[in-house]
């Protein structure tokens, strides 16, 4: 989840027209003594307001939310989030995913798809591939001599219909007990030597195309070959697409990065680590390409922006009951809903004393207190006495409810087996009476309320200087 909010903070898209740093870069703004060069600032302008961006922003506007990203990292700075070895451990995971593939080149993979393709030519041997059908009758292992028997007479019936004539694919659809080829007429697609059974592979390899076998015997039981092809492996500019294609998803590539690591760090006699090459490779390769530099830029400044965002506000707000609740008292006009609620519970009992019950049980009771004391009472041994679904519902959520708070008459509630009776308890309400009742909005709402604090309070704190003539020449620029 985390990944994802941060992915989205970053709104990580490559701005691909951005391949080296500009000689001539001024300065277009000054956020808390930290200069910000016109190239950072068009990268990160350009990535977010693409083409397939609903909400785009001209360059005056997109400046407010760039000052106020740029105030927020500043202030984790501060606050030595960066210093962390959880921060560091995670930003260096980010780093590495975008310069690991650097150390594997096309010809690379290129050298290994040569050497899949060598070691499978050598292990099909000179014989090449062949492609036959066959037809099984099963022997069961310890069989009597009775099936035996069967299946030799059956065998031979097949045998003789096939010289007779009849169709090899249609008869295995029929008869041939094995089932994974029976479906396909028998076939068993390309194999080589010492991919079946000796008795198997020695009946197929002295077929020709087009030739039968005559019935034998394998550990699996009687068997008839239809040979029908046969073929060395083809070049490897045949197969060079496919193979490249597998060692992709097999991972290769990542192999290959983790051994050309290892030989490094073996080459420089314990001075390097695999960690220090990768923070090595990455500051290399930022000072050439300021695409990679800002992005990993982002990364950094995304992880620390999550961070103190969460601190600050997100989960601050979420778990600030108090707050929460402050908060709906002095906003109450403004949470509305368009049809009442029931703020309640549907429930199903075994015995009809249990109905009153279980509303004695949770009556004097804060609505968020009823789970454990209905779990207490009715169901806490062996015996279950109670099914009970417990919310906030609207007309439409819960059958019962509908027929018996909504009167919904045509409401169809399906009988809980074994639970006969059924029963409602609670209050219909208009309107919501407490911040739980629309909790996720008031914490929306609050949250938002306490980031317009929190940027009002940074805005204060730290000094923003804006070069207005450098922002006029953003994208309009040699």
């Amino acid at each position: 989840m985390k990944k994802i909010i941060i992915t989205l903070l970053l709104a990580v898209v490559p701005y691909a027209a951005i391949l080296s740093q500009p000689k001539n870069d001024p300065i277009v703004m000054t956020i808390a003594g930290t200069p910000v060069p016109r190239s950072e600032f068009e990268y990160s302008y350009n990535k977010n307001n693409t083409d397939g961006v609903i909400d785009k922003k001209t360059v005056e506007e997109y400046v407010d939310l760039f000052v106020n990203y740029k105030l927020k990292v500043q202030a984790a700075l501060d606050a030595r989030l960066d210093t962390t070895q959880a921060f560091k451990t995670e930003f260096a995971q980010y780093r590495d995913q975008q310069i690991r593939p650097s150390y594997v080149t096309d010809d690379d993979m290129l050298a290994e798809a040569h050497q899949v393709y060598d070691q499978t030519k050598q292990s099909i041997g000179p014989d090449g591939l062949v492609m036959a059908g066959h037809i099984l009758m099963l022997i069961p292992q310890k069989a009597t001599e009775a099936q035996q028997q069967e299946a030799k007479r059956r065998i031979d019936s097949v045998y003789t219909a096939l010289k007779a004539g009849a169709d090899f694919e249609t008869l295995a659809k029929q008869v041939s007990q094995d089932p994974g080829s029976a479906q396909r007429g028998g076939m068993l697609g390309w194999f080589s030597r010492r991919q079946m059974v000796k008795e198997f592979e020695d009946a197929a390899f002295a077929l020709q195309p087009g030739e039968m076998s005559e019935p034998f015997m394998s550990p699996f039981g009687w068997h008839i070959i239809l040979m029908k092809e046969r073929k060395q492996l083809e070049p490897f500019d045949f197969h060079k697409e496919n193979i490249l294609k597998f060692l992709e998803q097999r991972g290769v590539r990542n192999s290959l990065v983790d051994r050309k690591l290892d030989a490094m760090v073996k080459a420089s006699n314990g001075t390097q680590t695999k960690e220090t090459l990768l923070k090595q490779r990455a500051d290399s390769l930022s000072a050439v390409d300021t695409d990679m530099r800002y992005l990993i830029k982002e990364y950094h400044d995304g992880l620390l922006l999550y961070e103190i965002s969460n601190r600050t506000v997100w989960d601050k707000a979420a778990k600030d009951e108090a707050a929460l609740a402050q908060y709906f008292k002095k906003n109450k006009k403004k949470y509305k809903w368009e049809e009442p609620r029931f703020k309640g519970m549907a429930y199903h009992v075994k015995e009809q004393a249990d109905v009153k019950a279980v509303a004695q049980c949770v009556k004097k009771l804060k609505f968020e207190d009823w789970n454990g004391a209905l779990k207490t009472t009715f169901n806490n041994d062996s015996v279950l006495r109670i099914r009970v679904e417990k919310g906030l519902f609207k007309k439409g959520d819960n059958p019962l409810i509908d027929r018996e708070v909504f009167k919904v008459h045509d409401a169809k509630v399906d009988s809980v087996k074994g639970y006969p009776i059924d029963a409602t308890y609670g209050k219909l309400l208009k309107k919501p009476q407490d911040y739980t009742d629309v909790r996720v909005q008031v914490t929306a709402d609050l949250q938002e309320e306490m980031e317009r604090q929190w940027v009002s309070e940074l805005r204060k704190k730290y000094a923003v200087v804006i070069n207005k003539e450098v922002l006029t020449t953003i994208n309009k620029h040699e």
